[in-house]
């Protein structure tokens, strides 16, 4: 199982986040959000938006850390990437 992580970089509601996918399945990405102890409320679409205090819970957890544009070019190429209104 391996799902990637970005940098906290994008703001929002007062602080930074990343986003967290798998280039696998949902399903992949669902599972490791769960064990992570991410609410089902952080998925929006293709990813879970991760604040940037639980970056390192990610990573210790097995996200490999990628640049944002990875995160698209993954999603992308697995056929995972929903963009809004879809």
């Amino acid at each position: 199982m391996t799902v990637y992580i970005d940098p906290p970089t994008w703001p929002g509601h007062g602080r930074l986040w990343s986003h967290l996918v798998s280039d696998v399945s949902y399903d992949e990405l669902h599972l490791f959000a769960a064990a992570l102890g991410v609410p089902p409320r952080a998925f929006e679409r293709d990813h879970y938006d991760i604040p940037s205090h639980r970056y390192a819970d990610a990573v210790a957890a097995g996200a490999v850390e990628v640049r944002s544009r990875e995160v698209v070019r993954l999603l992308h190429a697995a056929g995972l990437r929903r963009r809004k209104g879809t």
